[in-house]
Formats: C-alpha cells, structure tokens, sequence
C-alpha cells in the first residue's frame, strides 16, 4: 500500500457534506501523547478511518486511547500508520456520508466512535471485507453487532460503556437519602440510550427510587424538555447520550436554577459541572480497543471471531465547585474515597 498523509477533519454537517464532494477543508487532528510511542513498528503501512459522532470530552477520551493501544503496538500515526479523522457533529446523515467514504476509501480499518457512527459504518461496511471496530456502545446487542452470547454479528467488534447502573444507584441514595425521583433526559433514537433507561427503571425501585424521563428528538428541545423535568425531581442523572452531552450546560444551568443535583456517567462529565459520578475511564476503554485493533491488523484475530469487550470498573468522580455552588453537601469520607475531585468547573 502506497503511503501517504491524509490530514484530519472536525467539521458540522453542511461543512461535512461539502468536504466529502471535494469542496471542503479538512485540519490536522489534535496529536495524541502516546503518538511517537509504540517500540518495534508493525511491517507495512496502514490507513484508518476514525468516524467520530459527537465532539464532546468522554468520546475524545475514547480516539485518543485508542490512538495510544495502536501505537503500543506498533501501529504509530505518522510512521507507519495514516489516520482519516472525523466528527459527524450529531448529524447520522454526515454518519452515513463518512462511513460511506472511508468504504470508497478501501481503508484498512474503520474506528467508529458512539452508536449512530457504529451503526452507519457497520452498514457501510457490510459489503465489503472492512473491519469495523466502535467504541463507546452501552449495548452492543441491542445496536445489532453483538449476538447474546457476546459473539460478532458481522465483521464487527469493540468495545462497550455500558453504565454502572446499580453502583450510580447506590452513590445517589447515599448522597440524598430523602430523595425519591431521579429525572433523566435521552435522545428517542439512541438505542443505548433507550436500553439504559429500561435498565434505569428496573433497578430504580431496589434503591427506592422512581424514574421520571423525558425523551427529546434533537438537541433543540433540550431547553424546554429540561425546564420542565427540574421542576418534577430530586435530581438529574445524566447518561450517556450524544445529544444530550452536547447541550450538558443547558441541563446544568436549569438544574442550577432550582439548586438540585446533576449526576454525570463519566469524568468528563463531572469535570464540566456535574455533581459526581460513578463513571468509567474512556480514555482507557479506548487503548483496550485499540490494542483489540491492532491484533485484527496484524492478522492475529477477526473481527468476526472477536467478542466485544467491556469497561471493568467503576469509579467515584467528584466536583466540589459544582456542589458548592447549588449548596449540596458532599461527605468527607466520598471525598476522600473518589478517583479525582475537582476544585472547579472546566468547560472546553
């Protein structure tokens, strides 16, 4: 394979569009730190593509983990890998336009970040003998790439979040034990989304906890649909769903106004101004995915004979910031118990 730069590209939908007929500019993804790592350089060259859905911290985390679990492998960005980067800003329809042309590509390898990106690349796909690798799918099952038993629905693997469900539980009553109603917000065409919800209700009565949620259909009606769950909840728990993480500060900022708790499912999250979270490291479910990439690279495995794999734990994230300014109180012994705690709100 001839190698050769391609340069990388985060760009909204219309400029998407426009890109893939040859009218758009594409800029040089950010570098990741493991970039110039790696050791013994696997032999050939490669080209990727990275199908990203939404520009927001935890799916960030996911590229740049997994850009570190190739280099690891000898699969090094600007050495002998080439990576095709970009972000479908929310829009399936620039989904579909990427996954599309990383086919018509013939790259190596498809990275797809999120499930509307996953599912628009393994359609892409199917007809050809591309791998498609995602990360950052809460149920790979119910997206279509996984059958029950954890085996490849096609050419297809990766890697899933699936949400702590019962310890974020636990955390909440343990931080509001008078609470009674959770609110959660989620995009009605986000299969993992709609799967966590069910999971949300059925273990929420075991907490002694009510669910109360609002389906939105874009990022528009999150104003209004927020405005009114604020008024009818203890708290807001908030997943992790695309569309709602993209107008996080919109949740916030109502959820500030009747000073209740927001609960974040990550880091990233927690560090843009929710409360806490029992979260997973994406960054690190990134570099597992990668190094599961590398091994299909290297021909050592299939994606078809390859299980997907899962974040192993969970961990307690808390921001002291964000609880002093609504006036809630977090126990010492939390503080001294989390992950990392944050003294203040960072917004990107």
């Amino acid at each position: 394979m001839k190698f050769k730069k391609v340069i990388a590209v985060t760009m909204t939908a219309a400029l998407a569009m426009a890109a893939f007929a040859g009218c758009g500019t594409k800029t040089e993804a950010p570098a990741t730190s493991a970039a110039s790592a790696g050791g013994d350089l696997a032999e050939g060259s490669y080209t990727i593509g990275i199908s990203q859905f939404a520009e927001h911290g935890s799916l960030d985390n996911c590229r740049e983990g997994f850009l570190a679990g190739l280099a690891e492998n000898g699969f090094v960005e600007g050495k002998n890998l080439t990576v095709d980067y970009d972000n479908a800003q929310t829009d399936t329809g620039t989904a579909a336009t990427i996954a599309d042309s990383y086919v018509q590509q013939g790259k190596d390898l498809i990275c797809a970040i999120a499930t509307p990106s996953a599912q628009a690349a393994f359609n892409a796909a199917s007809s050809s003998d591309i791998p498609v690798i995602y990360t950052a799918i809460s149920d790979p099952v119910s997206a279509g790439f996984a059958n029950e038993d954890g085996t490849s629905t096609g050419n297809v693997t990766g890697s899933s979040d699936l949400l702590p469900v019962s310890e974020q539980l636990q955390m909440i009553r343990d931080l509001m034990p008078e609470a009674k109603k959770i609110g959660i917000l989620y995009t009605t065409s986000e299969t993992n989304s709609v799967s966590t919800i069910a999971e949300y209700k059925a273990k929420a009565g075991d907490f002694g906890f009510e669910i109360v949620d609002t389906g939105i259909n874009t990022i528009a009606d999150v104003d209004l649909a927020a405005s009114d769950l604020v008024t009818k909840v203890d708290c807001i728990c908030n997943l992790t769903d695309n569309t709602v993480v993209e107008a996080l500060q919109t949740v916030l900022a109502k959820a500030n106004d009747q000073k209740i708790p927001v609960f974040g499912s990550e880091i990233e999250q927690v560090r843009n101004g929710c409360v806490a979270s029992m979260g997973i490291d994406y960054f690190e479910l990134g570099r597992q995915t990668g190094v599961l990439a590398a091994k299909i690279l290297k021909g050592e495995t299939t994606a078809a004979e390859s299980k997907f794999i899962s974040a192993s734990k969970a961990d307690l994230y808390v921001n002291t910031a964000a609880a002093d300014g609504i006036g809630f109180k977090i126990p010492e012994d939390m503080l001294k118990n989390a992950a990392e705690v944050f003294e203040a709100i960072e917004v990107k």
